[in-house]
């Protein structure tokens, strides 16, 4: 079976009610990450292998309140170019290795 992302978008008072609705969608079987996604991240999203997303709203219904699905679909891979090139560092040399002072017997340097 592919991955899949589920989101599902549910209604927030609290910030209890929040870590509730994340330990529901982490304890699924088959659940790799949930992350809350959407402007005011009033959604979840919820990654994973053989989730079913039916039994994910049941439960979130259950103990969180209205939960509604908004979608449900593959995970997008991150397509990583290789004509990318990375610009090699330069170290530059330490330019302040002594330190001066001026004091009563004129101008000394510690190391």
């Amino acid at each position: 079976m592919a991955k899949q992302k589920i989101v599902v978008n549910v209604t927030m008072c609290s910030e209890k009610k929040t870590r509730k609705a994340l330990k529901i969608a982490v304890g699924i079987s088959g659940v790799e990450s949930a992350s809350f996604v959407g402007l005011d991240k009033d959604q979840r999203a919820v990654t994973g292998e053989g989730i079913d997303s039916v039994e994910l709203v049941m439960l979130l219904r259950k103990g969180v309140g209205y939960t509604e699905l908004v979608s449900v679909g593959p995970v997008e891979e991150k397509k990583h170019s290789a004509s990318v090139e990375t610009k090699p560092t330069v170290m530059l040399p330490y330019a302040h290795l002594y330190q001066y002072y001026y004091n009563n017997y004129g101008w000394t340097f510690y190391l």
